[in-house]
C-alpha cells in the first residue's frame, strides 16, 4: 500500500503478488529460514533482557500454559489502570518514541514538556517501536533494514541491532516464550525466541500484507489482519499454525489494527478502505459486520477505564470514540487544521492520547477528557508506530504497546 509503506511496493504490485509464485517475485521469501531451521546467527539479547518469571498457577485449565492469569475475567485490561506501573518499569523516565520511516530515525519526546529530547539513528524504514513481553526492552522494527534495534528504556539509548528479516510488526505470545514477527513481504508469520530472536518456526500465509494482531482471553489463538488482500487469519498460538482464514466482505478491504474488547467477546478490526471497524466474533470466526467511523480508520486504543475505544481516522484527521457497553460511537474529535492521525498509545495516567501524524511529519497529543489538541510536535518524515512508555500492565503483547 503506497500510503502505508512509502518505500515498499505499490498496492498494485502487492496485489499482483497474489497472482504470481512467491519465489519468483520475492526471492527473500524463499531464503528465509524454514520452519525447522533455527537461525544461529541471531545476536544475543540486550543485557537488560531477562527471562520472564514463572506465571502464578491458574485454576483455569483453558489458559495457554505459562500465561499469567487475567486479573479480572471480565476485563482483559484490568492491569492497565492509570499509574498502575509494574515494578520493572516504575523508574523508567516517561518518554514518547516515534519511528520515522522515511528518515530512518526515532524521535524521543518528553511528554511533560512536549519537547524533543533526542533523535536516534536506526536502520532502514523503522515502522514500530515495540515493548518486549518482560517490559525491559523496546524493539525498533527496521523493516527494510532487516534488523531490530533494542532501546534501553531506562536510558533511552539504542543497543546493537539484531538481524531479523522483514520485521514489519512484532508481537509476543502471552506466555512470554515467543516473538511473532509479521513478515509482510515474506508472506510469513515467524515465531522467534522472545529474547535471542532465533527462528523457531516460520509459518507461510496465503494472504498479502500480514500486519496487526491481538490475542484471545485465554491466549490460545490470535487474529491477524492482512492489509493488501483483505484477509483475516486465525492462528493457534501453541501449535503455531493458521487454523482459519476468511476474506473481509468488501471489495478492496484493507484491514489494519486489531483489538479485542475488555470482556473478550468482540474483536474490532480497523479498515482504511471501509472507513470503519469490522466487528468480529473470534471464537466462531463468522463473517464480520461493519461499523462506519471515519475515512481511513487505522489505529485502535483502549481507554484506561476500559470504557472506550479510540479509533484514529487517518484519512480525515479525526478520532472516533466507541462505547464498549453499547457498541455505538459516542463522540468524534476533529484535529484543528487537519492531520493524519495514525498509530500511538495512551499516557500512563490516561489523560493523553498520543498519535503519529503519518503524512505531516508531526505528533499529536490529544486530551482524552474532551479531545482538544494539547500539542502538535514536529518530528522526522513518515512517523508511524509511536510508543508511549512506560505504560501500566504486567506484560506486553507487542505492537506499540498492548498490555495485560
Amino acid at each position: 500500500m503506497p500510503t502505508h509503506r512509502p518505500a515498499r511496493r505499490t498496492l498494485l504490485t502487492a496485489l499482483a503478488l497474489l497472482l504470481a509464485p512467491t519465489c519468483l517475485l520475492l526471492p527473500t521469501a524463499c531464503s528465509t529460514p524454514s520452519a525447522t531451521t533455527a537461525q544461529t546467527s541471531a545476536a544475543p539479547a540486550p543485557a537488560n533482557a531477562a527471562r520472564p518469571a514463572a506465571a502464578s498457577p491458574s485454576t483455569d485449565p483453558n489458559l495457554l500454559p505459562g500465561m499469567p492469569p487475567p486479573l479480572d475475567p471480565h476485563d482483559l485490561y484490568a492491569a492497565d489502570r492509570p499509574g498502575q506501573l509494574a515494578d520493572t518499569v516504575r523508574r523508567f523516565p516517561s518518554r514518547v518514541y516515534v519511528p520515522n520511516t522515511e528518515s530512518d530515525t526515532v524521535t524521543v519526546i518528553d511528554p511533560a514538556t512536549y519537547q524533543v529530547l533526542d533523535t536516534l539513528h536506526v536502520d532502514h524504514q523503522p515502522q514500530h517501536v515495540v515493548p518486549s513481553w518482560d517490559l525491559k526492552t523496546l524493539w525498533v522494527n527496521n523493516d527494510l533494514g532487516n534488523t531490530l534495534t533494542p532501546i534501553d528504556p531506562a536510558t533511552g539509548k539504542p543497543g546493537a541491532p539484531v538481524d531479523v528479516h522483514d520485521p514489519y510488526n512484532l508481537y509476543f505470545t502471552p506466555d512470554g516464550k515467543y516473538a511473532v514477527v509479521m513478515a509482510s513481504a515474506d508472506h510469513q508469520l515467524v515465531f522467534r525466541d522472545a529474547h535471542t530472536m532465533a527462528v523457531v518456526k516460520a509459518v507461510p500465509v496465503d494472504c498479502a500484507g500480514v500486519n496487526h494482531a491481538d490475542f484471545s482471553p485465554d491466549g490460545r489463538y490470535f487474529i491477524v489482519s492482512c492489509e493488501f488482500s483483505g484477509d483475516l487469519l486465525k492462528v493457534d498460538t501453541a501449535a503455531m499454525t493458521v487454523t482459519a482464514q476468511q476474506k473481509i466482505p468488501l471489495d478492496g478491504a484493507m484491514p489494519q489494527d486489531v483489538k479485542i474488547s475488555p470482556d473478550g467477546r468482540t474483536w474490532y478490526i480497523a479498515d482504511m478502505k471501509a472507513d470503519g471497524v469490522w466487528i468480529l466474533n473470534g471464537d466462531t470466526f463468522a463473517p464480520p459486520t461493519l461499523l462506519p467511523t471515519g475515512k481511513g480508520a487505522h489505529g485502535l486504543y483502549v481507554s484506561r477505564d476500559s470504557k472506550s475505544l479510540y479509533i484514529s481516522n487517518r484519512g480525515e484527521g479525526s478520532i472516533s470514540l466507541l462505547d464498549f457497553a453499547t457498541g455505538h460511537l459516542s463522540a468524534k474529535w476533529q484535529l484543528p487544521d487537519g492531520g493524519s492521525p495514525d498509530m500511538g498509545g495512551v499516557s500512563a495516567d490516561g489523560n493523553v492520547l498520543w498519535l503519529s501524524g503519518r503524512y505531516n511529519a508531526e505528533v499529536y497529543a490529544i486530551s482524552t477528557a474532551d479531545g482538544h489538541l494539547l500539542a502538535r510536535i514536529k518530528v522526522g518524515a513518515g512517523p508511524h508506530g509511536l510508543c508511549v512508555y512506560p505504560q501500566p500492565g504486567r506484560y506486553s503483547l507487542g505492537h506499540t504497546g498492548v498490555f495485560r
